[in-house]
């Protein structure tokens, strides 16, 4: 049926294209003391299936809707009720694909829609001759609003304001408000972001009273000349409005200004704020204010005139339990794990965020790329096919959601860039967007990422997910040309940034130093932003009661993205992933480098404006991760940008000179001296270690002995190598171990059972290797799918010898693979393995080692190596070599889909134990490397780990599963940007590496069969 004839003209607001109507003109977002009520709290509510399932009435003041049912406002109505499932609807994630017909701007009839009414009181004269104001400032994705039984109108634009003027019909006592939201509307169209789709009144509403004679609007202007020092304040306000900053010496003052004074720049690290007011005879309204200047200078972002470097993050509004609907305390958390990580940007994927939080964001320093609520990927898949970005009809609606971002959020001194969008292709409404906010806002600088081939109106190149190489070429001004010599000249007189990079999907991302290292050293290059911020779980329980993170799919949803939706630097309730921990370390403001040939250290100030004054310097050294001395170090400050020498201080000096044998590591770092807003004295901003000692292989074990072994046949004196009948079901006995005599496994470690150790090379694919090609290349080589063939086994007075081949079924492709046994010293035993294809791999190995399994009562894992948290070859930035103690279950990482995790890297020994009962050690098993090596210990063995879907499904099976590796293949960033670089290949060539076993305790028997 034609559209026109669909009989529905009383919701045809629904599919049509405008953004709304009734609507007041938009507006900064500011508070004042006029009257306001907060009308957030409990409403009625009732989920329709469409248009044709509305209750008829359900606007009029008279209508009884006492058994409907509550839901919270704000909120999403798919999550009421989280953890539990919820009563209405469902979530779905998609993250290209529209769940909806792509027919724009018509949708389905089955269109899930939410009918709210909240009764509340107003006093008389509540707008006292002035207007009343109804403001909504977020519904998702469409609605209609009723005041008293009075249409009002209707608007779109999920995440922006929109107001309404009610002033002729508020009445004095009780009113009815009554709201109506569509879950799928011509909106939708513009708002395909990648996120799960929820909807509902997810942000505040409010009545406000807008006194005659007020302040109806302002738009603070606040420069800053870094030559002269001077700040030049405008305001623009109409109406008799004056100005006072007593900071600033303006008491009473013409807004307009200009007013030119002596000021402290507001910065990401000194974000100074000047307190004021702008005050009629009315209202009286409080304003903050910020100086700063972000420009263009020769190519160059920079900020106060000097060079700015973003080390910034993409962020979605998320909580596990309330989806986009975010408390201040929630959104606090976020701008304090950003500063105490490092992250001195956000690009507010990619919508603007609640209006709280820019003002934290002003408040605590971060600089904000602020992005228009517009997306509308899914029209890529119909090679950009209608896509509004480009259609006459559509040009209002985007020009609208500028026009509402800019003027909602122009005072925000943390506000530098803003954005048009994200992944809306390319086309005239978007120059029209630009076009309008540059009339509008001269003073900010414009971003977007997708229209690589039309730099006339941006002001910076950005890119996503470049490689290495491409953000070296840009770098040095040769990028990609676009046939346009103009254009291309345009584009390499701008900055360049990644507006998203470093995919954080699961384990990973690897390889972030690289591109940190080039941002550094290239002046054009503005830095970049991860993706993304936290993973966007929702809360759910199994039938046992047990708490997981559920993503796309797990809904029932037809069409969905999996969990590429859990691709953050935050697990879902906020815990810092290793990721985060890695990226706070590369990106650290302040570096510690060891002095080279004239001794000491070097420290590099990165900060943009601040000195390191602020800083205390302690260090600490220790041998074999024992602490042996340790104090504070008089580090005088070091400007930005700049960089000193510091001479160690006497007692660390005389502390080296008389430190004992063995592997002796300086840790220093840097701390807060004082309280800041963001962390309190004492918190860690820098640190380093450096390796004082040259005698790499002086290696001990926590029992006293030598953790190296020779590649060559170990003597065995000192101890006895007993060897039994090779008879089926016999064994074979070396000093405290015995081996199956047919397969040459190790069964028994002194008393300790054993499974293993055998050759393993495969790992619970982490998403980079799912989201990429490489885990289908793995299995068609058959990496997977290994067998293990005993080719011969050899036993003689010093040791055992077994030959294996490891090869996949239907392939050639093989491993071989020899363990060479011998006895160690007191009731050691030494294993060397040799491994070497019998010709060239088409893929590189996912892990190279060994695996084996103990009884799981040993759960306490002590080591000495890196640590303490996870690491891989191409992610050690954020951990440090010490002596380590953790419970099994604390060595896990819980990423949402579970995967590969856990890995301690270089680790010289470790031991695993079982408490006894005074709580000390009582047997267990002890490692060591010759040098070292990887570990992971786990309750499940990979095949669970990789066949779980959530955390729930992980089931101890009552053993320990140990991976002892020479080495990991690289993390990357392969399931959205970067492949693991060649350097981080874990290639099939020859190979050797040795390890030591040992039983502990009582474990350790008496070493003969």
């Amino acid at each position: 049926m034609d559209h026109a004839h669909r009989n529905r003209t009383p919701h045809s607001y629904v599919e049509d294209v405008s953004p709304g109507h009734g609507r007041a003109r938009p507006r900064a977002s500011f508070s004042s003391d006029a009257p306001a009520v907060e009308l957030d709290g409990s409403w009625s509510f009732r989920l329709a299936a469409g248009l044709h399932d509305l209750t008829p009435g359900f606007e009029d003041p008279a209508f009884d809707a006492d058994a409907w049912p509550r839901v919270t406002v704000p909120s999403c109505w798919q999550l009421d009720g989280a953890p539990e499932p919820a009563r209405f609807g469902a979530p779905a994630y998609t993250n290209i694909t529209y769940p909806i017909p792509v027919d724009p701007p018509r949708v389905p009839d089955e269109n899930p829609t939410g009918e709210y009414r909240r009764e509340f009181d107003a006093e008389a004269g509540f707008a006292d001759g002035g207007t009343a104001v109804l403001r909504f400032e977020g519904v998702d994705s469409c609605f209609a609003v009723w005041l008293n039984g009075v249409l009002l109108g209707d608007g779109k634009g999920s995440r922006l304001p929109t107001e309404f003027d009610v002033t002729g019909v508020l009445r004095p006592g009780r009113n009815v408000l009554a709201v109506r939201v569509h879950q799928w509307s011509a909106g939708t169209y513009l708002e395909d972001q990648d996120m799960w789709w929820l909807s509902g009144i997810f942000r505040s509403v409010r009545l406000l009273a807008r006194p005659a004679g007020g302040i109806a609007d302002f738009f603070v202007h606040a420069d800053y000349d870094h030559r002269s020092g001077l700040g030049t304040l405008r305001v623009d306000v109409d109406g008799d409005v004056r100005l006072t900053v007593p900071e600033l010496g303006l008491v009473d003052a013409d807004p307009a200004g200009p007013h030119t004074v002596p000021v402290t720049p507001w910065s990401d690290e000194q974000p100074r704020l000047y307190q004021g007011e702008l005050a009629t005879a009315t209202e009286r309204a409080p304003i903050r204010i910020g100086f700063r200047r972000v420009a263009v200078e020769g190519g160059v972002l920079t900020g106060n005139g000097r060079r700015l470097l973003f080390r910034g993050v993409n962020r979605h509004e998320w909580h596990p339990l309330t989806g986009r609907t975010l408390s201040r305390e929630t959104m606090l958390d976020d701008v304090l794990l950003m500063k105490r990580h490092h992250i001195n940007a956000v690009r507010t994927s990619h919508y603007p965020p609640d209006p709280a939080f820019l003002d934290l964001c002003d408040e605590y320093g971060l600089w904000v790329i602020d992005e228009c609520d517009l997306e509308t990927h899914g029209f890529s898949k119909n090679a950009w096919r209608g896509n509004p970005s480009d259609d006459p009809a559509w040009r209002a609606a985007l020009l609208d959601r500028a026009e509402r971002m800019v003027e909602r959020d122009k005072n925000h001194p943390s506000v530098v860039m803003w954005s048009l969008g994200n992944e809306a292709g390319t086309g005239a409404n978007l120059e029209a967007m630009a076009g309008w906010i540059r009339d509008r806002d001269p003073d900010r600088l414009i971003h977007y990422e997708g229209d690589w081939d039309n730099c006339a109106y941006t002001d910076v190149y950005s890119v996503m997910y470049a490689d290495y190489p491409m953000v070296a070429a840009v770098a040095f001004g040769q990028e990609p040309l676009t046939g346009d010599p103009a254009n291309d000249a345009r584009r390499r007189a701008m900055p360049f940034l990644l507006c998203e990079y470093g995919h954080a999907m699961g384990n990973g991302p690897g390889g972030l130093r690289e591109y940190q290292e080039m941002f550094e050293a290239h002046p054009r290059l503005a830095g970049g932003f991860v993706w993304e911020w936290i993973d966007h779980g929702i809360a759910r329980r199994d039938a046992r009661g047990s708490l997981y993170y559920a993503y796309g799919g797990d809904f029932g949803e037809p069409v969905h993205d999996g969990n590429f939706i859990a691709d953050g630097l935050l697990f879902p309730d906020r815990t810092p992933s290793p990721g985060l921990l890695e990226y706070a370390k590369v990106i650290e403001p302040v570096r510690i480098e060891a002095g080279q040939a004239e001794g000491g250290m070097v420290v590099r100030n990165l900060h943009h404006t601040r000195d390191t004054g602020y800083l205390r310097w302690m260090w600490l050294l220790e041998v074999d991760g024992d602490p042996v001395a340790e104090g504070e170090w008089a580090v005088p400050p070091t400007g930005p940008g700049a960089q000193r020498r510091v001479d160690w201080p006497d007692a660390l000096a005389k502390a080296a000179d008389t430190a004992g044998p063995g592997e002796r590591w300086l840790s220093v770092r840097a701390e807060l001296a004082l309280d800041e807003p963001w962390a309190d004295a004492g918190h860690t901003v820098s640190w380093a270690q450096i390796r004082l000692d040259t005698d790499s292989a002086a290696r001990t074990s926590p029992s006293g002995t030598r953790s190296g072994t020779r590649s060559g046949p170990p003597s065995a004196k000192g101890a006895r190598a007993v060897m039994s009948s090779r008879g089926n079901g016999d064994t074979i006995t070396l000093g405290a171990a015995r081996f199956d005599a047919v397969t040459g496994t190790l069964t028994r470690l002194g008393d300790l059972p054993v499974d293993g150790p055998r050759v393993d090379l495969w790992r619970a694919p982490i998403d980079n290797d799912r989201f990429s090609p490489l885990l289908a290349a793995w299995r068609q080589a058959g990496v997977d799918r290994l067998r293990h063939t005993v080719l011969d086994l050899e036993t003689d007075g010093d040791g055992l010898t077994v030959r294996t081949r490891i090869s996949p079924a239907g392939s050639d492709l093989a491993l071989l693979a020899d363990y060479r046994w011998s006895v160690g010293t007191g009731n050691r035993v030494s294993l060397t393995v040799d491994t070497a294809p019998t010709r060239p791999w088409p893929v590189p190995l996912p892990r190279l080692g060994v695996a084996m399994s103990i009884p799981a009562e040993f759960d306490r894992v002590t080591w000495f190596g890196l640590g303490p948290g996870e690491a891989y070859r191409d992610s050690e930035a954020a951990v440090r070599v010490g002596r380590y103690e953790r419970a099994v279950d604390a060595m896990q990482t819980p990423y949402v889909r579970p995967q590969e995790n856990g890995n301690r890297r270089h680790v010289r020994w470790a031991r695993l134990t079982r408490p006894g009962p005074s709580g000390d050690d009582a047997g267990g098993l002890e490692i060591t490397g010759s040098p070292w090596f990887d570990l992971t210990v786990k309750p499940w063995p990979t095949g669970v780990l990789e066949a779980a879907a959530h955390t729930v499904d992980l089931t101890p099976d009552g053993r320990l599963h140990l991976n002892i590796d020479l080495g990991h293949h690289g993390l990357g960033s392969g399931s959205c940007g970067h492949p693991v670089q060649p350097r981080h290949h874990l290639a099939a060539v020859p190979a050797r590496f040795t390890l030591g076993f040992g039983p502990l305790g009582e474990e350790a028997g008496d070493g003969v069969g």
